[in-house]
């Protein structure tokens, strides 16, 4: 099996108790079975501890306003404290590892919902490189499609090779992976995965971009309509479940700020925003845009929606950014890394760790006009 990492991977370190918003509050913990077992099983006052703290119907650990009941005072975990690292169950071990499992292939992310990962992730500087390493041992898939799969690989990497090539604006590239994964996605509904190789080879064409940049600018909006339809992004905020209390007066307050004077306010707004984070704008969103397909495009093997794994991508990037300018906006003084590591780590915290929050931007994004090609091309690019 191989083993696929970021290469800042292995810096990651939890720090506890000095983390600003703990991982172990405002989302359901799910128990593994072996680590179950374990807890049935546990003796002593901390064992009866155990199975008074355990919803046993949903396997999960009860919460106190919103807080896991072993969160302590200190942020700190007691069963951790008490029993040691081996009884954490598998969800709290992992977190905040994100794995992805295809046949013969392992993908292993850091989740932009962990504060320390976000730092890692928008702080880096260099285009992000990807480490594979063997692993002794392989899994079964059944029905698999690995040819479906070799195909997502490969435009993968191409749309990796677009996304890091600096000499373009990030809005561009941004936008030649959106139009790359459109016309992915017409050959795998018409079932013609055999003309794969042919549209990846035309993207990377020498030239190529060079003259996709003068298409994509065509499709350029004015700042009005971009408002509007900047604004009707944001409203899917709504759509998606709460998982974490505070989220709708987070989402409430930050859209005020953003859309509440108007489009000439937000314009002005944007411009000055861009301004000063000119030097590192582009960088914050070529590391958004690489999480997001690194972590989420290959799993189209599993439901065929290559498109709507970019649409992710791209939406979720530019929500991203968006809030991060609400939270500059109220205090200008904030070094721009700070406020793409909130934004980036609230949005995940609730976009990423529900099934049914994902799917259900998926839906939008196949049935809102506002997430059509040439809408979101215009959002982009303007």
């Amino acid at each position: 099996m191989l083993i696929t990492i970021p290469h800042y991977y292995n810096k990651f370190h939890c720090i506890a108790g000095e983390c600003p918003d703990t991982c172990c509050a405002g989302w359901q913990i799910v128990i593994d079975d072996r680590t179950r077992r374990k807890y049935e099983n546990y003796k002593g006052p901390f064992g009866s501890r155990l199975h008074n703290s355990i919803d046993w119907k949903e396997s999960s650990f009860k919460q106190y306003d919103r807080r896991c009941v072993f969160l302590n005072e200190d942020n700190l975990c007691d069963i951790y404290q008490e029993a040691g690292k081996d009884m954490l169950c598998k969800t709290c071990r992992n977190y905040p590892r994100h794995i992805e499992e295809f046949e013969g292939s392992r993908e292993i992310s850091l989740s932009l919902s962990c504060v320390e990962a976000a730092r890692l992730i928008l702080g880096c500087r260099e285009p992000v490189r990807f480490l594979t390493r063997e692993k002794t041992g392989e899994e079964e898939y059944g029905d698999f499609d690995f040819f479906l799969y070799t195909k997502l690989e490969d435009a993968r990497d191409v749309m990796m090779k677009i996304l890091q090539n600096r000499k373009f604006p990030m809005a561009v590239r941004m936008g030649a992976v959106l139009a790359l994964a459109h016309d992915l996605q017409r050959r795998i509904n018409r079932q013609e995965l055999f003309l794969t190789d042919v549209l990846l080879e035309r993207y990377q064409k020498a030239g190529a971009l060079e003259r996709l940049q003068k298409k994509l600018l065509t499709y350029r909006i004015s700042g009005k309509e971009r408002f509007g339809k900047i604004q009707e992004l944001y409203g899917f905020f709504g759509e998606l479940e709460v998982l974490k209390a505070d989220w709708p007066e987070y989402v409430k307050i930050r859209g005020s700020r953003l859309f509440g004077k108007g489009k000439e306010f937000y314009a002005d707004l944007r411009r000055r925003f861009l301004e000063k984070q000119a030097s590192d704008w582009d960088i914050f969103l070529e590391q958004l845009m690489v999480y997001f397909v690194f972590t989420y495009f290959c799993g189209a093997v599993y439901d065929g929606h290559a498109y709507e794994k970019i649409k992710l991508a791209a939406v979720s990037t530019l929500l991203i950014g968006e809030l991060a300018m609400a939270e500059w906006v109220e205090d200008p003084a904030v070094p721009g890394l700070e406020v793409f590591i909130d934004a980036g780590h609230r949005y995940a915290k609730e976009a990423e760790h529900s099934d049914l929050n994902l799917n259900r931007l998926e839906t939008l994004f196949r049935g809102k006009e506002v997430c059509g090609l040439e809408s979101l091309l215009g959002v982009i690019l303007s």
